[in-house]
């Protein structure tokens, strides 16, 4: 891409119009010149024109217009083929970061940007990093459904993010709800084949619990390469542990045995029953007939969506877990 002019001088004149106030012209005038510019493929103009009068209109807070805006920014980054880099995540995060918290717009952009990287990416299902940031500005607003989406395809930095974004919502609910919360961390992971992180998700979870609840009378065993906690009053705590123990031997024996023993607790978290005929065929080469692939919509009909409904499924409203309480067995 070459640049054929520079775009200092429109720069200047939105930048004035947007100090006075006249925010409609600003708009109208950016859409105009960085369209003119795309028209010439002056790419490298018309991005610096579209991403400085973006950020200039939402830090003035025009949500709307500078969303518009940021949209157009993504549609040059297809058009132009450019292709993710340091420069141009920087500019995408540095806006997302500026939009107002309700900007219906965000969400959209968010979507793109993904979208954009996907398409010109090495990463199939987005950047990581465009991901974790998009994770951990929903996190802090407490959209927990939109924070688990792009958190679960993040860096390794997300993992502590959605850990403390489980544990956080699990607090809100009543303790034996723990494996829970818990399995929407660990099991998604497992899903995307992401054996490290399930791992780290249901160790961090599990040290906040032993921390915060001392009456738990936590049992731990620690093997060569793997310490498991085992919760006596938390038996689906226990099959989380013991599913991760065993994914690393990948027996299906094992498998049959560790479902058999936990079925009556298991009746209490139906909507795990997809994902665990999934990582049944991933880790422990169990083979299954099976009519969807919950890796697909695994954040939608296998944990539910906002809509919420059901045993074992979260409402939006109240943020909790819905489930009655498992009775502890005598051996876990």
């Amino acid at each position: 891409m070459t640049s054929k002019r520079k775009p200092d001088r429109n720069l200047l004149v939105i930048d004035y119009r947007i100090e006075e106030g006249q925010y409609y012209e600003a708009h109208q005038q950016l859409r105009v010149v960085a369209s003119r510019l795309v028209k010439q493929r002056d790419y490298d103009a018309a991005i610096e024109t579209l991403y400085s009068g973006a950020k200039s209109l939402l830090n003035a807070g025009q949500g709307g217009s500078g969303g518009d805006i940021c949209l157009f920014l993504i549609d040059v980054f297809k058009t132009s083929e450019l292709k993710p880099s340091t420069t141009s995540k920087g500019k995408v995060l540095s806006l997302l970061r500026l939009f107002p918290h309700q900007e219906p717009t965000r969400k959209r952009f968010i979507g793109e940007m993904i979208s954009w990287s996907s398409t010109f990416g090495e990463f199939p299902a987005g950047d990581p990093e465009l991901h974790h940031v998009a994770g951990a500005i929903y996190a802090e607003e407490n959209d927990a459904y939109d924070a688990e989406r792009h958190l679960l395809l993040g860096t390794r930095d997300s993992v502590t993010s959605l850990a403390r974004l489980e544990y956080d919502w699990y607090r809100t609910d009543e303790s034996h709800t723990a494996a829970l919360y818990a399995a929407r961390a660990v099991l998604p992971y497992l899903l995307l084949g992401n054996f490290r992180d399930a791992s780290t998700s249901f160790r961090l979870f599990t040290n906040w619990l032993r921390e915060d609840s001392k009456s738990l009378g936590v049992q731990e065993v620690s093997s060569s390469s793997f310490d498991l906690r085992v919760f006596p009053s938390l038996p689906l705590m226990n099959f989380l542990g013991l599913l991760l123990l065993g994914a690393q031997r990948g027996s299906a024996d094992v498998f049959r045995l560790l479902i058999d023993h936990y079925t009556v607790h298991l009746r209490e978290s139906a909507s795990w029953d997809e994902a665990l005929e999934q990582i049944g065929e991933m880790y422990y080469d169990v083979r299954v007939k099976r009519q969807s692939n919950p890796l697909f919509d695994m954040m939608g009909s296998l944990f539910g969506g906002e809509a919420g409904g059901g045993q074992g499924q979260p409402r939006a409203k109240s943020r909790r877990i819905e489930s009655s309480a498992p009775a502890a067995p005598e051996l876990d």
